[in-house]
């Protein structure tokens, strides 16, 4: 067998045991990335939310459903959110939209209709 009993031997071992040692570190690491990714976003946005967000986070590593609701919460803006629930739950944004077409609409046709009238007279 070759390297057997050899100092390349040894040094495989050794660069084998650097390998696995620095996989495991970069796997950590990107687990950490990722996990603190919430908190990232929050900060950079400002959240009123911030310390909420960071005790989810950091609960979120012994319960990973925890950590899915601080992403919920940094990435999603409530205030606007709530905002936009209000205006379809009254009607005001989207019905003002379509309740004025039907009223465009009958004037366009009421001008089309003066417009034939007059080609007729």
């Amino acid at each position: 067998m070759p390297f057997v009993d050899s100092g390349v031997d040894t040094a495989l071992h050794v660069m084998a045991a650097v390998v696995l040692v620095g996989t495991i570190a970069a796997a950590i690491y990107g687990f950490w990335r990722i996990h603190e990714l919430p908190i990232q976003k929050a900060h950079s946005k400002e959240h009123h939310q911030l310390g909420l967000i960071t005790a989810l986070t950091w609960i979120g590593f012994i319960w990973h459903w925890v950590w899915v609701i601080a992403v919920v919460i940094a990435f999603v803006d409530g205030e606007q959110a709530l905002r936009r629930i209000r205006d379809i739950w009254k009607g005001t944004e989207e019905g003002a939209v379509s309740n004025s077409l039907p009223q465009q609409e009958a004037v366009i046709a009421d001008e089309v209709n003066a417009d034939k009238e007059a080609e007729h007279a």
